[in-house]
C-alpha cells in the first residue's frame, strides 16, 4: 500500500493536513526523545531449550539482542550452547536495524540449550505530551513508508479505514485521534492468550476483538496508519517474572517528539484491576482511572521492559525460509520449516517446541509500574 492510498484513506476521514513547520526533525532513525528517569540494572540469565523434531539435519535459530540505545543500556554478553557447542554469528537485518544472533545445529539429537548471560540498565522514559503541540504532516518522506504501508502483520485495508471513520468521526489531531483510537481498543478489546494470534496481527485482533499484546498493538498500529501517522510494534523483554519474558508495546511517530511508546495492553489491565478492588472508594478508582489514561497518551514506558526488536514484517539476518512477522523470544526453523511459536501463558497448551527459563536480578527493588499503583502518582 503506497504513502500516497493512506493519505487519500486520511483525506476520506475528513482531516486537514498542513507541513510541518519550524525545526521539527522527520527522521524515522531519531533516537527516542522522551525524558528519562529512575533507572534500574539488571543481570539477566536466559535460557532457551528448543526441541527439534527427531532425524532433524539443521535446526536453525535466531535470538534478538537488546541495543544500547536512549532509555537503556545493554551488553553483549556471553553466548552459549549446551549439549552441542555451536559459536553464534551475530547480524543486524537492513530494514529496522534489529540484531539477531544466529546458531546452526548440525544433525541434533534431543534438545538444545541457549543460554544468553548479560547485564542491562533500563530507564523510565516519558514523553509528556501535548496534543495542540504535535505538527501534523502533509506528506511523509520516503523513508517512512515501513512505518505506513500494509504489511504481512500489521494489515491496513478499507476494513480499517471504515471501523477508523466510525471511531474518530471528526479529525482533532494527531494525538487526539490516536488517544481516540486507544480508548476504543480499551472498550472493545479482551485480553486472551487463548485466542491469539502471537503475530501482531491487525486482522486477527480486528476479527476476534482479543487478543495478547502483540494483537492490540498491531492493530493500534494499523489504525495509527489509516490516520496517517507511522506507526509501528516493538517487543522486548520484560525484567519480572511472568510465564513468557516477552512484551510489545505499540510507538507513533508524533513530531516534535518522534517515536513515542504506548502500552494499550497493559494500561487495560491496569485500569481493570483498578475497578475491581473492592478496598477503593468510587473516587479513589475513578482517580486512579483517569491517571492511568493519562499517563497513558502522554507517552510512557516502564523501566522493567528492555527493547529488543522494532518493526513488522521483516528479514532474518541471515535469511530465514520466510519473512518473519515479529519475533518474541526466538525464532527457530528445523530443515527450512518454522517451529510453532509457543505461548506458554496459554493454560490450555501442553506442546512446546521451545521454552524460556529466566532469572532477572535487579540491582535494587523495582515494582511493575502497570501493577503498582502508586506509580500513578506525579513524579
Amino acid at each position: 500500500m503506497t504513502r500516497t492510498f493512506l493519505l487519500a484513506l486520511a483525506a476520506t476521514c475528513g482531516v486537514a493536513t498542513v507541513l510541518a513547520r519550524g525545526p521539527v526533525k522527520l527522521d524515522p532513525d531519531l533516537p527516542y526523545q522522551g525524558r528519562a528517569a529512575h533507572p534500574a540494572s539488571y543481570k539477566v540469565d536466559y535460557l532457551v531449550l528448543v526441541t527439534p523434531p527427531a532425524k532433524t539435519k539443521l535446526l536453525r535459530v535466531w535470538l534478538p539482542v537488546a541495543p544500547t540505545e536512549p532509555g537503556q543500556k545493554a551488553d553483549r554478553g556471553t553466548l552459549s550452547t549446551f549439549p552441542v557447542k555451536v559459536e553464534p554469528t551475530v547480524g543486524t537485518e537492513p530494514v529496522f536495524g534489529n540484531t539477531f544472533a544466529y546458531f546452526e545445529f548440525a544433525n541434533p539429537v534431543g534438545a538444545q540449550a541457549i543460554r544468553h548471560q548479560f547485564e542491562a540498565t533500563v530507564s523510565e522514559l516519558r514523553w509528556d505530551i501535548d496534543p495542540a503541540k504535535v505538527e501534523r504532516v502533509e506528506k511523509w518522506p520516503a523513508d517512512f513508508d515501513r512505518y505506513l504501508k500494509s504489511d504481512k502483520a500489521v494489515v491496513v485495508d478499507e476494513r480499517f479505514e471504515r471501523k477508523v471513520r466510525g471511531i474518530v468521526a471528526e479529525r482533532r489531531g494527531p494525538a487526539d485521534d490516536l488517544a481516540a483510537v486507544m480508548d476504543w481498543l480499551h472498550a472493545n478489546m479482551k485480553y486472551d492468550h487463548g485466542r491469539a494470534s502471537l503475530a501482531a496481527s491487525s486482522e486477527f485482533a480486528l476479527e476476534n476483538q482479543g487478543g495478547h499484546c502483540s494483537d492490540y498493538h498491531g492493530l493500534c498500529a494499523a489504525f495509527g496508519r489509516v490516520l496517517g501517522t507511522p506507526t509501528r510494534v516493538t517487543y522486548g523483554l520484560a525484567m519480572y517474572l511472568k510465564d513468557s519474558p516477552s512484551h510489545c508495546k505499540v510507538e507513533a511517530y508524533l513530531p516534535p517528539y518522534g517515536w513515542v511508546s504506548f502500552d494499550v495492553a497493559d494500561t487495560q489491565k491496569l485500569v481493570k484491576a483498578i475497578e475491581a478492588d473492592r478496598e477503593l472508594t468510587a473516587e479513589k478508582k475513578a482517580a486512579l482511572v483517569r491517571a492511568a489514561f493519562d499517563r497513558l497518551r502522554r507517552g510512557f514506558r516502564d523501566n522493567m521492559w528492555l527493547r529488543q526488536t522494532r518493526g513488522t514484517d521483516y528479514d532474518l539476518v541471515p535469511k530465514a525460509s520466510r519473512r518473519v512477522n515479529i519475533v518474541r523470544t526466538i525464532y527457530a526453523e528445523a530443515d527450512g520449516v518454522p517451529l510453532p511459536e509457543p505461548d506458554p501463558a496459554d493454560a490450555n497448551k501442553r506442546e512446546f517446541a521451545w521454552m524460556t527459563a529466566v532469572e532477572v536480578k535487579p540491582d535494587r527493588p523495582v515494582t511493575y509500574p502497570f501493577k503498582d499503583w502508586s506509580s500513578l502518582a506525579p513524579r
